[in-house]
């Protein structure tokens, strides 16, 4: 695995259900992405932003409002196509050539699958970094832990809203750069 200096950490919010199953005719869209930076050397985290993505496979319901705190109407406000979320994060990010993390593989395989599905080229390179493994086998644990439970293992407080994407990817980058630096 290649891991660049900067590295770029992503959180997807997505539609969800209350019974995690599609309606009919529905996909599990990426209604959040939030990013930031990394310095791997500095430690420096960077560019925290949230960029709200306009379903196009699946609405935003209650349950899904409930847990992410998105609501159709800020979607209307402040969402745009994913296609134009990747030429952003191309633009801001410079993202091609560096190496991008996720809490998990849902947030890589889910960028992955919106890509193909769209038939657009994806946005960050071929080298993703599932942190929930890396924290796993840092500190050889039997099982993986969520985000909440890792930065409680470090005694770490959780910055922000858990399900807010943005201060998900912050606090994954929290991790990473310590289990990076050891």
């Amino acid at each position: 695995m290649k891991i660049t200096n900067e590295i770029l950490i992503i959180d997807l919010e997505a539609t969800c259900w209350e019974n995690d199953r599609p309606p009919a005719g529905q996909k599990v869209d990426i209604i959040e992405i939030g990013i930031c930076k990394l310095n791997v050397t500095s430690k420096a985290i960077s560019q925290k932003q949230s960029i709200y993505v306009i379903p196009e496979r699946s609405e935003v319901n209650r349950f899904c409002t409930k847990l992410t705190g998105i609501t159709p109407q800020l979607i209307e406000e402040k969402g745009i196509y994913f296609e134009e979320a990747c030429e952003k994060i191309k633009d801001e990010y410079h993202s091609e050539p560096l190496t991008w993390a996720g809490y998990g593989n849902f947030d890589g395989e889910q960028i992955i699958e919106q890509c193909d599905w769209l038939g657009i080229k994806n946005p960050f390179s071929e080298h993703y970094l599932n942190v929930m493994y890396e924290f796993k086998r840092h500190f050889r644990l039997y099982k993986s832990v969520g985000l909440k439970r890792a930065l409680d293992h470090l005694n770490m407080d959780f910055e922000g809203n858990h399900h807010n994407g943005a201060d998900d990817a912050y606090n994954t980058a929290r991790i990473l750069s310590h289990i990076l630096g050891k």
